[in-house]
């Protein structure tokens, strides 16, 4: 089976999803960048997906910087660099027979060059149902986890009283 790999425009997620897109118009660029990694964390454990979270340098300047965040790749570009670009070569690298790579973003231009690179697409609209619909399915298995301290005694009080009577009639 191939190995999954999403390739995430970061900026362009964040001017579409709801929950970060108030914080993109008011320029609030590192609390909005924090949530949508949170939220692109937890759907990378539960679906089991490598994600390359790609920034435009634009809103950073300086060198090209790259570190881990969770189980995300960041990638912020060169200062002359697109992330259009860094996505288009990336999944033409990328792609091969091992992996099956999706790049997510909203730009049609973009969406058109790697699928014509035989990548797979995936609107900012489609990948934040995508990651709320994981939230939810974890939000409904934490929900049936019975998270109560466990018991100290394997028995409750009816039940030990049941075994002291029984216990007595055995003495007599």
């Amino acid at each position: 089976m191939k190995k999954r790999i999403l390739l995430v425009d970061g900026y362009n997620m964040i001017a579409f999803w709801q929950s970060t897109r108030q914080l993109f118009k008011t320029s609030q660029l590192d609390q909005a960048r924090n949530i949508l990694l949170t939220k692109l964390n937890h759907y990378a454990h539960f679906e089991n997906i490598n994600i390359i979270c790609v920034f435009d340098a634009q809103y950073v300047p300086g060198l090209r910087q790259r570190y881990d965040q969770y189980k995300i790749s960041v990638v912020f570009t060169e200062e002359e660099e697109t992330a259009d670009s860094y996505i288009e070569r990336t999944a033409a690298e990328l792609n091969t027979a091992i992996y099956m790579v999706e790049v997510a973003t909203s730009d049609l231009n973009e969406q058109w060059t790697v699928f014509s690179q035989g990548a797979l697409r995936v609107t900012a609209r489609e990948l934040e149902q995508r990651v709320n619909a994981t939230k939810a399915d974890l939000d409904k298995m934490s929900q049936d986890i019975e998270l109560k301290t466990p018991k100290i005694r394997p028995f409750d009080q009816k039940q030990m009283n049941q075994l002291k009577d029984l216990m007595t009639h055995l003495d007599n």
